[in-house]
């Protein structure tokens, strides 16, 4: 198995397949930086879905089990289901996902679980309408991606997983309000401490509520009990209600990192390769996809990134890593 200067194994594939979204979430894309005249990536400077779907078989054959589609926001990319499709026909690759916001769920789930997708997961990020149109800074109601992920579970897009990235004074009043929403309906509501991901969201310290603060609120209300991760490099932390009403999860990456057990690679947007959520640079494969190598030689530069990988950015947070450049996560998805 290929294995990491740190013994982590290869296994997840993160690709994000557009840089536009049609939200503005500030801890994401705030809109004072990606205004209309922000120049978004164009059409041709994105890999195509052919050359993805080559990356990923490559990528199977060193050991990659699962895909996450990701963005920006992926449905914007059009006809993304025939890139499921072609990705769920690969001999090997055992999960296709997809995160999104949820707005043009609702009209492709459907289409989506037809295609091949396994699963999904949403981002919402409180259910009081007046906090979310906040954060998402488009003025977009909370219902609409409610009916985005109840068409995703009647296509069999399950279970379908919440997430929701908790910033103190935004939306932290919301954390028990969404934990008692979805309790008992089979979906996964995952907190996610506030990170400093990218350059442009004005990440600080103070603004984290820790899982720690998440964990008792809602115990408080919901008794809660730990569980065991589902397999090896588990990101979320998982938690079930005593009650046996389902289970929540917690992404501590602020508050007690997970480095160590990092099995995720992401392509973004342009092509680049990069080995953590956090890193200033990564691998143009866009240009060598181009330049007519052969998969043997893709496979071997894949080599070379993944087995010189010594990336533990979470681990090293501190006022030494304050002021560092990162790819904004809009290229790389979360």
């Amino acid at each position: 198995m290929l294995r990491d200067t740190r013994e982590r194994a290869l296994k997840d594939l993160r690709i994000s397949v557009t840089d536009r979204c049609n939200f503005r979430c500030r801890y994401c894309m705030p809109k004072e930086i990606f205004s209309r005249e922000y120049e978004f990536l164009e059409r041709e400077l994105l890999l195509s879905f052919e050359e993805i779907t080559r990356l990923v078989n490559i990528s199977v054959g060193l050991g990659v089990e699962k895909v996450r589609i990701t963005g920006g926001e992926p449905l914007l990319r059009k006809d993304l289901e025939h890139l499921i499709e072609q990705m769920s026909a690969l001999d090997g690759l055992r999960d296709v996902t997809l995160t999104t916001n949820g707005v043009l769920l609702a009209r492709k789930a459907a289409v989506l679980a037809k295609a091949g997708l396994r699963r999904v997961t949403v981002s919402l990020d409180s259910l009081d309408d007046e906090v979310f149109m906040k954060m998402n800074d488009v003025g977009f109601p909370v219902a609409k991606v409610l009916d985005g992920i109840e068409a995703a579970a009647k296509a069999g897009l399950t279970p379908v997983k919440v997430n929701m990235v908790v910033k103190r004074g935004v939306n932290d009043e919301s954390i028990v309000d969404m934990a008692g929403h979805f309790r008992g309906t089979g979906h996964i509501v995952r907190f996610i401490e506030y990170m400093d991901v990218g350059t442009t969201n004005g990440w600080r310290l103070d603004d984290v509520v820790p899982a720690v603060e998440i964990l008792e609120r809602i115990g408080k209300r919901f008794p809660i009990e730990p569980l065991g991760a589902n397999y090896p490099g588990e990101v979320a932390r998982r938690w079930r209600y005593a009650d046996g009403e389902g289970e929540i999860g917690v992404i501590t990456s602020v508050t007690n990192p997970f480095c160590s057990t990092c099995t995720r690679a992401r392509i973004s947007a342009d092509g680049r390769l990069y080995t953590c959520l956090f890193a200033a640079w990564g691998r143009d494969l866009r240009g060598l996809l181009r330049s007519g190598v052969t998969d043997e030689e893709i496979k071997a530069v894949l080599l070379d990134v993944w087995t010189k990988r010594d990336d533990n950015y979470s681990e090293r947070r501190s006022s030494a890593t304050t002021g560092l450049g990162k790819v904004e996560m809009s290229y790389i998805g979360g």
